[in-house]
């Protein structure tokens, strides 16, 4: 038996649902699931999968490379190369050869190597010619297309007339869900292979990262990952390039870089930290839990639309099943007291008695959001005393950025000019505890004015965050008019929560959905810190301690 023939025959046991190789990741296919039937028994239960492969077109190798093909043609796949099927190639021009074993082939006759994307490869094709336990054979029959089947002994070329349902046999086990472990029922386990799909054809046209700092590669590039090899990160651009666009972390990247990107033609594509970050800070270089991946622009920055714009105020939001899971997510979330870096259960008292408490979240002053959808307001000292101009009867409370009371990043305000307009500085309370607390919440473009929205507060927004304009804020800053849409409070979640991010679960190492982070948060099941985040904080300290003495 040749290797080729040898690595056809390990695959032969394989489900035809599969775990694609993310980088990192520490789950290399579906667990099976002993106590169950096999999967789908009920003919009319196996045909709804049928359809459902046919259209989300997982199964096999899906997240393979995609070569260039002609516009018709027989594929031919062997592992017996160029005397196996060189008959049938004569009489089928033009054709595809599909060889798993590097083989060539002379002739007019396209060869392909390798584990290809099989819905990709039979996506032209008018017949095909494999093995007789080839699960490409499975896809070529719910795609209608004729198969025929290479016999060793004699050496014949037969028609395959089996139908797709005994295709299947024996390759649809029962499965487990590879983030809890509970049974995974067949229709989850392809709607999870979609999702992998999905994320995996996003990213086919990505040359690699530019502007990612070294701490969170490892976590951004199983979100980013194509398919085939790991996805490159870059400090310049790459002299030659394997894609036509670049994902860039556009605070780290170097503006000349960014220039020259620009100046060749590469596409940008806009990667930030996701929503729900992680419980600990960026700025102590504690990697990211889920990123943000926008083709149009930042969400921040109200000057152009981002993709999240565009989901809502387009939609489709209004699917029932979406907006439970919204519903249902938003719940857990304000349950567990989960923020973006941190989760706080306790409650909190009402410092001011009776009077209205309104929360002053504080930011990063020179951060991208605040240049941008700030719209002239970068002083964290000036919203405070905007807010005190409106609201001259309340309890202000104000809570500094993390990455400012860590000693990281600009927009310090003294206690003394602080107090001048609040009535109280919070730097240690969570924030989602002073969340259900307060009665209403004043932004500049903070984060906090959504998580807000997802505790039923009032908000009010100075600046032009993202979730201002579609009818849950009070809206100071100039909204863009394209902002027509009214969305509730759980449509805002979907999209901003459900579709828009990308999320990585930190135990199993695959790209997850956004309830596999929450629950993980909740629970605490995140990787240990490294030395590299313990440094940081030190060198917060030393800032803090030196900027205490200077003042």
């Amino acid at each position: 038996m040749s290797a080729a023939e040898a690595r056809l025959a390990d695959q032969r046991p394989q489900p035809f649902l599969r775990v694609p190789p993310f980088p990192g990741s520490k789950v290399a296919r579906f667990e099976l699931d002993a106590n169950s039937p096999v999967a789908a028994e009920d003919p009319a239960e196996l045909d709804r999968c049928i359809a459902l492969l046919k259209e989300h077109r997982v199964g096999g190798t899906y997240w393979g490379p995609q070569p260039a093909l002609p516009q018709s043609y027989v594929l031919l796949r062997s592992v017996g190369g160029a005397e196996t099927v060189s008959s049938i190639a004569d009489q089928h021009a033009p054709s595809v050869l599909w060889l798993p074993d590097g083989a060539a082939l002379d002739g007019s006759i396209l060869v392909v190597t390798g584990e290809c994307d099989p819905w990709h490869m039979l996506s032209r094709a008018v017949a095909l010619v494999a093995e007789p336990q080839d699960q490409v054979a499975v896809i070529a029959s719910i795609l209608g297309i004729p198969t025929y089947v290479i016999e060793r002994s004699p050496a014949t070329i037969t028609l395959d007339r089996r139908g797709t349902p005994e295709r299947l046999q024996g390759l649809l086990p029962a499965l487990l869900d590879p983030f809890d472990g509970g049974p995974l029922s067949l229709p989850r386990a392809i709607g999870l292979c979609a999702f992998w799909r999905r994320l995996v054809d996003s990213n086919r046209d990505l040359a690699g990262g530019l502007g990612f700092a070294f701490w969170k590669q490892s976590t951004v590039a199983p979100l980013l990952w194509a398919g085939a090899a790991d996805i490159p990160f870059y400090r310049s651009v790459p002299q030659r390039s394997g894609g036509a666009a670049l994902a860039l972390w556009r605070a780290k990247a170097p503006p000349e870089a960014i220039k020259e990107a620009e100046r060749r033609g590469l596409a940008l594509v806009e990667v930030e930290d996701g929503f729900l970050r992680s419980s600990g800070l960026g700025a102590d270089c504690v990697p990211p839990l889920s990123i943000t991946v926008d083709r149009l622009g930042a969400h921040f920055d109200p000057a152009q639309p981002s993709e999240l714009e565009l989901l809502i105020e387009q939609g489709p939001l209004d699917d029932p099943d979406l907006l439970e899971r919204a519903r249902s997510l938003r719940r857990t979330i304000v349950a567990e007291g989960l923020g973006k870096y941190e989760r706080a259960t306790s409650r909190l008292p009402r410092p001011g008695g009776d009077r209205r408490h309104v929360l002053v979240p504080g930011q990063v002053e020179d951060d991208q959001s605040v240049r941008t959808g700030g719209c002239g307001l970068t002083s964290n000292l000036e919203l405070l005393k905007r807010v005190r101009e409106r609201e001259p009867d309340s309890y202000i409370l104000y809570k500094p950025h993390p990455d400012v009371v860590a000693g990281h990043r600009a927009g310090h305000v003294p206690e003394a000019a602080g107090l001048a307009h609040a009535d109280t500085i919070v730097a240690d309370a969570p924030i989602s505890a002073l969340l259900d607390m307060v009665d209403a919440v004043h932004v500049n473009t903070s984060l906090a004015g959504f998580e807000a929205l997802l505790r039923d507060k009032e908000v009010t927004t100075h600046g032009v965050p993202f979730y201002a304009g579609w009818g849950r804020t009070v809206d100071l800053g100039p909204v863009p008019s394209r902002r027509r849409a009214r969305r509730t409070v759980d449509e805002l979640v979907a999209a901003t929560l459900l579709l828009y991010p990308r999320y990585l679960d930190p135990v199993s190492g695959l790209p997850c959905p956004a309830e596999t982070v929450v629950r993980r948060l909740c629970t605490g099941q995140e990787p240990k810190e490294g030395l590299l985040p313990a440094i940081r904080r030190m060198q917060g300290r030393l800032k803090r301690s030196v900027r205490v003495f200077v003042r």
